[in-house]
């Protein structure tokens, strides 16, 4: 009678490998928040390559710049934006911190008796209040001693994400090379083919999505800087900024506008909230449909499930990609497993 040895083996083979996916998952667990940066950084050098192109084919007199020179262009603008900010934005900002830190003393009192005036907040115990104030205030000073190193290692985390952006850009075509392959020549034509579609439509996105944020911010700075909003160039660009993310973004720019006109008076903050209800059905009924339907195509549940699951895994990092992710997924998804009726 002959013995067999192939089933001893095979189970060999399966225990090893169940071993070594064991291994495999808990080393990516153990390094989640690099692979996350890594993911992040890959995924806006593919949206910016397609800017970074435009401006290489550009042609000045004879001189057509490279790509090492196209994102040194797109560098000088985005430090130039960044300065002009901090010029016109900060300055207000830190003179009133400063300013309030300093009169908040002797203000308290002020702003206690003009809280009880608000709506709702007739029964609010402004002693308690007001001793809860203090005792944050007095230790506002050991909680940024604490946070230092927080803000340090975000720092870190966004220096290195720009800095992998850039090598993505410059070098993301050897890397893209090297992950095709690992599949087999008969699969990866139709693979490459896919990743460049989606390629084109996450540009797209980027695009829309940045004339979005440009027409929202310059049209919030204009309406703060007519009402003589405080900080209106610090509110306006971060009104912009924060429209990259769905829903969310849109949300706490408005809150902010509102607490920040409600310190001067209460018909800047009425004359602010019809600007933004005019101005989102004016987004979601002329500009949305024309700008971003056709570059995104994606229904606003799927967005939606997009950004709770992005926020979820990875913040705000993970809600402001949460769009081009579902896009890519959505690409994916109907290329590998949509079957589609024969015509």
């Amino acid at each position: 009678m002959t013995q067999s040895y192939g089933n001893p083996r095979t189970l060999r083979s399966d225990i090893v490998f169940a071993f070594a996916l064991v291994l495999a998952g808990y080393l990516v667990w153990l390094i989640r928040d690099v692979l996350v940066l890594l993911y992040v950084s890959a995924l806006f050098a593919v949206a910016l390559t397609p800017l970074v192109r435009t401006i290489s084919a550009l042609h000045i007199g004879r001189w057509q710049p490279f790509k090492g020179s196209a994102i040194f262009l797109l560098l000088l603008v985005m430090a130039s934006a960044v300065t002009l900010f901090g010029f016109l934005a900060l300055p207000p900002v830190i003179r009133d911190l400063q300013e309030f830190g300093r009169e908040m003393p002797a203000r308290l009192p002020g702003l206690l008796e003009k809280l009880k005036h608000i709506p709702f907040a007739e029964n609010l115990d402004t002693d308690e209040l007001s001793s809860r104030l203090q005792d944050s205030v007095s230790g506002a000073a050991t909680f940024l001693l604490m946070s230092i190193k927080g803000w340090a290692s975000a720092v870190f985390d966004v220096a290195m994400g720009f800095i992998l952006t850039i090598y993505f850009i410059l070098e993301g075509d050897h890397a893209y090379q090297w992950f095709l392959s690992f599949f087999p020549p008969e699969r990866r034509e139709r693979l490459d083919t896919t990743l460049r579609r989606a390629e084109i439509r996450m540009g797209k996105w980027l695009l829309g999505q940045g004339s979005l944020m440009l027409i929202l911010g310059v049209t919030s700075t204009v309406v703060f800087l007519s009402l003589h909003v405080r900080y209106a160039y610090a509110l306006g660009v971060l009104t912009g900024f924060l429209n990259i993310i769905p829903v969310l973004g849109a949300a706490a720019s408005i809150a902010l506008a509102l607490l920040v006109a409600a310190i001067d008076s209460w018909g800047r903050v009425a004359w602010i909230a019809i600007f933004y209800v005019v101005y989102l059905q004016i987004e979601n009924s002329i500009l949305i449909p024309r700008i971003m339907k056709k570059s995104v195509d994606l229904p606003g549940l799927a967005i939606l499930v997009a950004l709770v699951l992005g926020s979820e895994l990875a913040g705000v990092l993970g809600a402001m990609v949460s769009v081009p992710t579902a896009v890519l997924v959505t690409v994916l998804l109907d290329e590998y497993f949509v079957h589609k009726d024969a015509v």
